[in-house]
């Protein structure tokens, strides 16, 4: 499976390779000449390329939904919903 990591998740894509996926992250392939400085550039190349977009920007996710391009959205409720989860393993403490 082919991840393509948001800038502000620069970092991830080499954790994620860890684990046996082929990531890449924005920020890497424009240092590589890439050009993806907007948004419509990198979820056209996340489609382009086959990939599962992971960000948090809502409007990235947003265009994904609407335009059938797997996403992973880490928007606050997702990160919400992740905290209480975690408080939960210290309830019983």
């Amino acid at each position: 499976m082919k991840v393509l990591v948001d800038e502000m998740y620069d970092g991830m894509d080499v954790r994620l390779k860890e684990f046996g996926y082929d990531a890449f992250s924005v920020k890497k392939l424009i240092v590589e000449g890439k050009k993806l400085a907007s948004d419509y550039s990198v979820i056209k190349y996340a489609e382009e390329n086959g990939m599962v977009m992971v960000t948090e920007d809502i409007e990235i996710g947003k265009a994904c939904k609407e335009n059938n391009i797997p996403c992973v959205l880490l928007d606050t409720e997702t990160l919400f919903k992740i905290i209480l989860e975690e408080l939960g393993n210290f309830k019983n403490r």
